[in-house]
């Protein structure tokens, strides 16, 4: 299981440190591809294929479908992690990403997202102030 938020430095070669509670959980492959709310998406191999399937079942009839899993799947790539536990990240996924010389690694269970930290700081604070809401909703809901 994915958890926890860990601040990492990435190098002058693009390389960004895995924290080391995840790397079992990962893999020595993994895929990284764009996501939502300008992260990346960094997923263990296994849990790819299985969105991956699920993706290549959607409709292609409507062009809000096709244009996310585009984004999806033409955007992942799959990468090593190296004996030292980095990822090299592409270039078109830095940029997409807005990361320069550090990045926030969050743990969502089955997957982790790679965040500029001044975006993930505006995200958090924003999700802060929903929190309540949400966790309401799902409290009718029978999920919290």
């Amino acid at each position: 299981m994915l958890i926890g938020e860990y601040l990492h430095t990435i190098d002058n070669k693009n390389r960004l440190s895995v924290p080391s509670k995840f790397r079992k959980e990962l893999g020595k492959t993994v895929i990284l591809t764009r996501g939502l709310d300008k992260c990346l998406f960094l997923y263990p191999v296994a849990e790819w294929r299985a969105l991956a399937d699920k993706l290549a079942k959607l409709p292609i009839g409507k062009a809000d479908t096709r244009s996310f899993v585009r984004t999806m799947i033409a955007g992942a790539t799959d990468i090593e992690i190296d004996a030292l536990g980095r990822i090299l990240l592409p270039d078109y996924l830095k940029v997409y990403g807005n990361l320069r010389e550090a990045a926030m690694v969050v743990g969502l269970y089955n997957r982790a997202e790679i965040w500029s930290p001044e975006l993930w700081q505006n995200y958090s604070k924003g999700a802060a102030e929903n929190v309540l809401k949400v966790a309401e909703k799902l409290g009718e809901a029978g999920l919290y």
